[in-house]
């Protein structure tokens, strides 16, 4: 079997790797090398939340359905909308940053603050938190922000995900 038919079956598994591998790296990102998501990182966010839980329920229907056909279309479908809505909201924000447009005055700030850190605000022990601004590229590679590799990433995923939607009749029903 060509790794082809294997990706276009078990799409939902992969898609629910992937995504909780993106997932996984933005909170790397923050934890780690202290970069706090804004509100439109936030929202990009809550599209890999959303892959993670169509392919999850559509992989686990597979194995316990015993499925040999793979993952049902449907979920490749609806996974094609969610990668397809996550490359359109990390586009609009790259092009934010790019100062391409004006970003919405919700962007001012998305830095989560925990009562800790409000404490120690208020009592003039701890330091400020940082706000994170939409319009501002906190970290890049080969010249393109973590905004424009996330579109990147998600358009490659809907793509991905509409071929596996797509996929040939007999990669789909097992010949008898």
């Amino acid at each position: 079997m060509s790794a082809y038919r294997v990706l276009t079956r078990w799409w939902t598994a992969f898609a629910l790797a992937i995504s909780l591998a993106m997932l996984a790296a933005a909170h790397a990102f923050e934890r780690f090398a202290g970069l706090s998501p804004c509100n439109l990182c936030l929202k990009q966010r809550e599209v890999y939340w959303g892959a993670v839980a169509v392919a999850l329920i559509a992989t686990a229907w597979a194995i316990i359905s015993q499925a040999r056909r793979g993952t049902p279309r449907i979920a490749a479908f609806l996974l094609f909308a969610i990668f397809a809505t996550g490359a359109i909201t990390a586009g609009f924000h790259a092009g934010g940053e790019l100062k391409w447009w004006s970003l919405p005055a919700t962007c001012a700030g998305g830095g989560v603050a925990d009562l800790e850190s409000l404490t120690s605000l208020a009592l003039g022990v701890g330091d400020a938190p940082r706000i994170a601004m939409c319009d501002a590229v906190t970290w890049s590679f080969l010249g393109v922000s973590m905004a424009g590799w996330n579109a990147l990433i998600s358009a490659a995923l809907a793509v991905f995900s509409l071929l596996a939607a797509k996929r040939p009749k007999d990669a789909r029903a097992p010949k008898h």
